[in-house]
């Protein structure tokens, strides 16, 4: 852990803006530093300008430039001070904060406000207008944030089904949240838009998926009409012994499924690893498909072409084993 996320923690609730080391202009003006000095020190890198009239100094920055998305949550934190009392980061800045799996990058810094006259967004900021209950209010790094329960809501309600239900399994999986917490948010928010998709959301999601890939890996089965697997499932050979953990099952049809993310095979040891794995489940008569982030997303109905085919000699060696 960086020095500059130990002194974050050491800062109260109410002093937030300080806990992320951020300096306003104004603080900077009752300093005695004009308008002119504060640009020089700008020019010079003694500042760092991360919105208009917020600034850090330029160890903070570097610290949580080399941090995921570290750039986003200062942006983030100088919008919700911009925006003023009662503002908080929200929807995919939120899940940035708090760790929740997006498909893609945060984007534009989203944050939520009380519905107000003249409100409206910035540029690099989508603003939400909505009263938020304090229970669906928490702090990360000090920010005012929607809860995690409440995050994964905002996006199943806002995104697509896929981008909900990669949110929701990485927020349970990382323990974030529970599936009882999101339908205790969800049934506060009645009405709002997207609810019903929300709710398949919550229903859909599962904690075991491992990745995002994984997650919508089983969206795809979903859309294609493919039974639901079991996820994470440890197979046995025909003497009992272990032979590894797979993605996804389907007992019925004696078939695997395994998502094959960018650095299974970028090791030849790991590669090789799972060639000796494939041959062992074979031969204890299992199926087994491979597929990617690629062919999962450009090519979903090949995907589940192959996953049936699969599916037909492994429930044919099930019905027959001398088949």
């Amino acid at each position: 852990m960086s020095v500059a996320r130990r002194t974050l923690g050491a800062m109260t609730d109410e002093q937030w803006p300080e806990k992320l080391l951020l300096v306003t202009a104004a603080s900077l003006k009752a300093r005695g530093k004009s308008p002119e000095r504060i640009r020089t020190l700008v020019r010079r890198g003694a500042l760092v300008r991360i919105g208009r009239g917020i600034y850090v100094y330029p160890a903070t920055a570097s610290a949580f430039s080399a941090t995921p998305d570290g750039d986003h949550v200062l942006r983030a934190a100088a919008a919700v001070i911009q925006a003023g009392r009662g503002s908080v980061v929200s929807h995919r800045s939120a899940a940035a904060l708090h760790g929740i799996d997006l498909i893609g990058r945060p984007g534009a810094v989203t944050i939520t406000a009380r519905p107000a006259a003249g409100r409206k967004g910035t540029a690099g900021v989508h603003l939400y207008t909505t009263s938020l209950p304090a229970t669906d209010v928490t702090r990360k790094l000090g920010m005012p944030v929607t809860t995690a329960a409440r995050t994964v809501i905002d996006l199943a309600r806002t995104l697509t089904f896929a981008e909900g239900v990669v949110a929701a399994d990485s927020a349970i999986r990382r323990r974030l949240t529970s599936k009882s917490d999101l339908q205790a948010v969800l049934a506060a928010c009645p009405g709002r838009r997207g609810v019903v998709q929300a709710a398949r959301v919550v229903e859909f999601a599962d904690g075991n998926a491992e990745s995002a890939l994984e997650s919508i890996a089983r969206v795809t089965f979903d859309d294609c009409r493919l039974p639901a697997p079991e996820l994470q499932i440890w197979i046995t050979g025909a003497t009992g012994e272990v032979i590894g953990r797979v993605d996804f099952y389907w007992e019925k049809y004696k078939t695997i499924a395994e998502v094959d993310g960018a650095l299974k095979y970028a090791d030849p040891a790991r590669a090789k690893a799972q060639l000796r794995r494939d041959k062992k489940l074979r031969e204890a008569g299992y199926q087994v498909v491979h597929f990617d982030w690629h062919e999962i997303t450009t090519s979903p109905e090949q995907v589940a072409a192959s996953i049936r085919a699969a599916f037909a000699i492994g429930g044919r060696r099930m019905r027959d084993p001398a088949a």
